[in-house]
């Protein structure tokens, strides 16, 4: 059972086009617009990376490539040839008086 399409008369769809220059489009959606439900299964070739057979997709996975995210201040000293790292978080200097 088809929904019947709503739109305005013959006569004012043809003043509309006319006042247009074109073909209105309706916005609305109606059961024979719309692609079938039931689609064949899509017929996709393989590729590179599709057997398992002397597949090197391990190593190229960029997924596994993922890490923690690294302290960039203790890299850096590390880099510089500082031996001994700071392990106290620095701390504020003196508090202001207000009054």
């Amino acid at each position: 059972m088809s929904a019947a399409r709503r739109d305005i008369s013959q006569l004012l769809q043809r003043v509309r086009a006319f006042l247009l220059g074109r073909e209105h489009t309706i916005a609305l959606r109606f059961e024979d617009g719309l692609a079938n439900r039931t689609q064949p299964p899509p017929n996709v070739p393989g590729g590179p990376a599709h057997t398992l057979a002397a597949n090197y997709y391990f190593p190229r996975d960029a997924r596994r490539e993922v890490a923690p995210p690294m302290d960039l201040a203790h890299q850096t000293l590390l880099q510089s040839g500082a031996t001994s790292v700071r392990t106290q978080l620095p701390t504020p200097g003196p508090p202001y008086k207000w009054d």
